[in-house]
């Protein structure tokens, strides 16, 4: 039998929300300063069922006192959870990052300036990962805080004041379009090239691509091509019996803007008609209104389900190196009033 020294107690966050029986984000922290990687990873195998159960019950645990002194250890505590690994050059992601692990890559290379407005990851693409976890090797010196908001209590809130709005999103689901530069723009929170994000060296690789994914599609001037995708869900039902507002909506809205993207062009619905603006208006001031801003230190890390909560990036002063791992495929397709 394992004997694992490790003292784990509940944390308490300023700010923490009460949403029902659940606390947003769930918070630990390993009290024990002798604890090693060794002890920690067998820790987490040996509670991962429960750990996942519980971080889709709040949305996200948060992590504070273990061993992650460098990138490589988080990605052992990573492996611990026994997750398959979404490598980041599968995906269909518009941000430009950078591998430092098989699993482990910075969590946005945009400039400290611009905020990344609340989304879930890769909603806007017909696959997406289950599972994120975020781990801070150098906190910032101002700002650069990693809000996230509950979803599915977002739902609630928008189909009390905004009825009509959430049956349209359920009946015709949302359609997005971007421009992506041939090659990788980092002064961009979306300035992936399109042949990274396609996986392909060429144009007719490209648009073999696209096809693939039922996108339609437009080559313009300076190698770039703008991309639309056929009509994506907005709101997902999760295991819990719940529903989340599962979409990149707020982002693309408030935030998919650059030298070739215009965010007033950036999502329709499904049906191609235009949005009720003063509804996305509402939602993002709602979302903001809901959300916790995760207080990072160095070391700290999270697991965050994707499913339930969104999650962005406040603008920053100073070095700041959080990293990200993907876990779990998970591929999506409008039904409509599903």
């Amino acid at each position: 039998m394992r004997s694992i020294q490790l003292q784990v107690t509940d944390l308490s966050l300023d700010h923490q929300q009460q949403h029902g029986e659940s606390v947003f984000p769930s918070a630990l922290q390993c009290n024990a300063s002798t604890t090693t990687l060794n002890a920690a990873k067998t820790w987490i195998a040996d509670r991962r069922d429960t750990l996942l159960s519980q971080a889709t019950k709040h949305g996200a645990i948060f992590f504070r006192g273990f061993p992650t002194n460098d990138v490589a250890a988080f990605d052992e505590l990573v492996q611990s959870f026994a997750l398959e690994n979404f490598p980041y050059q599968r995906s269909l992601s518009n941000a430009v990052r950078i591998n430092q692990t098989e699993r482990v890559f910075s969590a946005n290379e945009a400039p400290p300036s611009i905020r990344i407005f609340l989304h879930h990851e890769m909603a806007q693409t017909p696959i997406h990962p289950r599972w994120i976890l975020f781990y801070c090797a150098t906190a910032s010196q101002s700002g650069g805080s990693t809000p996230i908001c509950r979803s599915d209590t977002l739902l609630e809130e928008l189909e009390r004041e905004c009825p009509a709005f959430v049956r349209t999103c359920k009946e015709r689901g949302l359609r997005y379009s971007n421009v992506m530069p041939g090659t990788p723009d980092e002064h961009s929170g979306m300035g992936r090239s399109w042949p990274d994000t396609l996986g392909v060296t060429t144009r007719q690789a490209a648009e073999n691509r696209l096809r693939e994914l039922a996108y339609s599609w437009e080559w313009l001037d300076d190698d770039c091509l703008r991309a639309t995708t056929p009509a994506l869900p907005a709101i997902k039902a999760l295991p819990t019996g719940r529903r989340s507002f599962f979409n990149q909506l707020i982002a693309a809205h408030r935030g998919w803007k650059d030298e070739r993207n215009d965010p007033s062009a950036a999502v329709r619905y499904g049906d191609g008609t235009a949005l009720d603006l003063a509804a996305v208006q509402r939602a993002s001031e709602l979302a903001d209104e809901l959300s916790f801003d995760i207080p990072w230190r160095d070391r700290d890390f999270a697991l965050i389900d994707n499913r339930v909560v969104m999650h962005g990036r406040a603008p920053y002063q100073g070095t700041r190196k959080v990293f990200a791992s993907l876990a779990e495929v998970e591929q999506q397709r409008f039904e409509p009033g599903q």
